[in-house]
């Protein structure tokens, strides 16, 4: 295992568990983009899809299983749960504009053109845009 991987993937869960915290505390999500949430859940269910072909470790399963479950616990929390508190007014952000693009290059530009690894190549390029709805949320 490496050292690097392991500390990156627990500040990584530790940042997520911290924002569900806040937001079950707090019992609001007043300042959250939804969309941003729902765009990072995408990423994840698109990366992690090879869950049921390829198993390469326990700590791996466990922790992709942990961030699509994170995910789409946020999302549910946002628009479902804590819902009169979302912000939707603010969130206006038009992700078609995110979305079909990295699709679009996904397909264009993989390393192999199979299912999977079009998968994970969009998830990559959606993730270097899915922080934009928060950023124009204010």
């Amino acid at each position: 295992m490496n050292l690097f991987r392991f500390l990156g993937d627990l500040s990584h869960l530790l940042a997520i568990i911290l924002l569900l915290l806040k937001i079950w505390k707090s019992r609001s999500c007043a300042g959250i983009s939804g969309k941003s949430q729902v765009l990072f859940a995408v990423v994840f269910t698109a990366r992690y899809l090879d869950l049921f072909t390829n198993y390469i470790s326990l700590y791996n399963t466990c922790m992709k299983v942990v961030y699509i479950a994170c995910s789409f616990t946020t999302v549910w929390m946002i628009y479902s749960k804590f819902k009169a508190t979302y912000d939707g007014n603010h969130d206006t952000f038009r992700v078609e504009f995110l979305v079909v693009p990295t699709a679009i290059l996904a397909f264009l530009v993989n390393h192999d053109f199979t299912p999977l690894e079009i998968l994970w190549t969009f998830s990559i390029y959606l993730e270097s845009v899915a922080i934009l709805p928060q950023l124009f949320m204010f």
